[in-house]
């Protein structure tokens, strides 16, 4: 089979170019220079040119402060090409595998999210990443919506690599504790849409959530971090208020993946050991932190 990848240069992305080398069917990775997605036009024509069997949607707008500033580019990225990505997937009769989030809910849960609980982004982010979803749905192809939280990796900027950082250069260091969900490895989701596509797995049409197991706050991930970095920086937990952030975040967005272990069965690694694989694998390639 054929599969596209859009968004190769970031977290997913990257982890996705390492998928497919143990991968039999053909990969085809593009960015923004290689093929613009909020192009309509374009990304037809390269669907169908390409023969295309499976679209991955690596793509987005994930700046959350950002997206409350930029709502025109955030809904470009998030909604519009989403829905152009769709619409091409239709027409040659192709599988998109689509990645959305945990901002698609309030965060007023006290128990993990499934996939009927009722949607309801607090910010600009979250709604445009909705508004993809629905665009997904409304297009009439075949599709696999995952969502995720908390994505981290040995690729660009992240929680993980800002925290290896701080707890390196400095002597304290406060976190939030009172926001709540699982730190998820691109790696681990790079294997899992793997798995679907290997397992040819492609026609189980849903929305699934995806994140590793386990529960955590923010503080509770950079303490870990801190410990696995092996940096004695000493991290304070504070309240979210005591933050200052440019919009509002979900204090509980713990996701249910029962349904994804179900259908697909697949056994999904819990938070803090794919953690440590992750940091031993910065510690022996020497990504950039």
């Amino acid at each position: 089979m054929n599969i596209l990848v859009t968004g190769a240069h970031g977290q997913l992305g990257n982890e996705m170019v390492r998928v497919s080398d143990k991968s039999k069917d053909h990969y085809v990775f593009t960015d923004i220079n290689e093929l613009d997605i909020t192009n309509r036009d374009v990304l037809h024509t390269f669907v169908n040119k390409e023969q295309i069997d499976i679209i991955v949607n690596c793509a987005a707008y994930t700046n959350v402060d950002k997206a409350e500033e930029d709502e025109r580019t955030a809904n470009l990225v998030n909604n519009v090409a989403v829905g152009y990505l769709a619409e091409g997937a239709k027409s040659v009769g192709a599988t998109l595998i689509h990645v959305s989030t945990d901002y698609v809910f309030n965060g007023k849960n006290n128990v993990p999210y499934t996939e009927y609980d009722m949607t309801e982004p607090i910010g600009v982010y979250g709604e445009t990443k909705l508004a993809g979803e629905k665009a997904i749905v409304a297009s009439g192809c075949n599709y696999i919506i995952l969502r995720t939280a908390w994505l981290y990796s040995v690729w660009g900027n992240n929680f993980l690599k800002t925290m290896l950082k701080l707890t390196k250069e400095r002597e304290s260091l406060n976190v939030v504790f009172d926001q709540i969900g699982t730190p998820t490895y691109a790696g681990d989701l790079a294997d899992a849409i793997g798995w679907i596509i290997d397992h040819r797995m492609i026609e189980k049409k849903d929305i699934y959530h995806f994140t590793n197991e386990g529960v955590c706050s923010w503080y509770d991930f950079a303490v870990a971090i801190g410990k696995l970095g092996e940096n004695m920086c000493n991290i304070r937990p504070i309240h979210s208020h005591e933050y200052s952030s440019k919009v509002k975040r979900p204090h509980y967005s713990v996701l249910d993946k029962v349904k994804f272990r179900e259908t697909f069965g697949y056994q999904i690694p819990y938070w803090t050991e794919s953690l440590e694989r992750c940091i031993n694998q910065l510690k022996a390639k020497k990504y950039e932190v």
